[in-house]
């Protein structure tokens, strides 16, 4: 037995049972996955995947009970590599952040320069897409951070930790109506068309959930992953946007108003989430905590 037969195993199932994308995942040939499997499977005894003639169409009920240890195998291996790296007073490498666009946007760009100033020698390289790409990116060890508001903590297999909190907010354009009402309501902003995030980005469950716990019905004529991009289609009079608070700063639309939401939406609140079971180098801890400064390192190691 050895790892290259525990990693294409893997990767089989992670590929979808693709024995070419499995052989260019691992820079080896389709025929050299296929002899890995089969050694394993003499070793074992038994069939890890069922076959249709010669084609692999999914894992067999050993076989689904074999993936996890073979999962754990190869975590294993990757904290022995990173443990020895660490202990070697290594501190040079990449470190990789999924993340959505308004955290890599507004958030992380202070964090990221103050953790270069402590790790010039370590590549930061930050992912954009939805919570649950960034979870299952996390999981698969595709990312070794994951950073989002919504869907992090719904995993079993990542340790996830609370950052801070936010507000939405609204805005709109110079001299609109709502700007003159003393206190903003749901149902007065319920009249207007509106503009904002994707189902899944940057708490947009509140939003909903603001105005369905009152019955309101809303007209939402456009939704975007990206802040600046809800700001423009206001700018351009499509609607009343509802836009994360930090996306508003001196570098955004002058011609928009922000009002506060505080009081319409619930916060929200962004989390950090790393794999469990994964050993974290020291430059990935040092970066949680810049993160998160109110963690502690001991609740974090406990944690994962």
């Amino acid at each position: 037995m050895n790892f290259q037969q525990l990693r294409s195993v893997r990767e089989t199932v992670r590929r979808g049972f693709n024995l070419t994308e499995v052989a260019n995942a691992l820079f080896t040939s389709q025929p050299g996955v296929s002899r890995q499997i089969r050694e394993l499977e003499e070793e074992l005894g038994v069939d890890i995947f069922e076959r249709n003639g010669k084609r692999l169409t999914g894992l067999t009920q050993p076989g689904k009970a074999v993936l996890p240890i073979i999962e754990r195998l190869l975590l294993e291996a990757a904290n022995l590599q990173e443990a020895g790296n660490d202990y070697a007073g290594l501190k040079s490498g990449t470190l990789s952040v999924a993340t959505t666009h308004t955290q890599a946007r507004y958030v992380l760009p202070q964090i990221v320069q103050t953790f270069r100033q402590s790790f010039p020698d370590v590549r930061v390289a930050l992912q954009q897409s939805a919570p649950e790409h960034i979870a299952e990116w996390v999981l698969s060890g595709k990312a070794d951070i994951g950073i989002a508001t919504e869907g992090l903590a719904q995993f079993d297999g990542l340790a996830s930790f609370p950052c801070y909190e936010w507000h939405h907010a609204i805005v709109v354009p110079e001299n609109h109506p709502l700007l003159s009402e003393k206190k903003l309501t749901l149902e007065n902003l319920a009249k207007w068309p509106l503009i904002t995030y994707d189902q899944g980005f940057t708490g947009r469950s509140h939003i909903d959930d603001a105005f369905s716990a009152q019955n309101l019905q809303t007209d939402i004529v456009l939704t975007a992953m990206d802040s600046d991009v809800i700001q423009q289609y206001v700018a351009l009079g499509m609607g009343v946007g509802i836009v994360a608070s930090m996306a508003i700063g001196p570098n955004s639309n002058q011609n928009l108003k922000a009002i506060a939401a505080d009081h319409l939406f619930a916060p929200n609140t962004t989390r950090v989430a790393v794999r469990r079971g994964a050993y974290l180098r020291a430059y990935t801890l040092e970066f949680i905590l810049q993160l998160a400064p109110k963690l502690k390192r001991a609740e974090i190691l406990a944690a994962v």
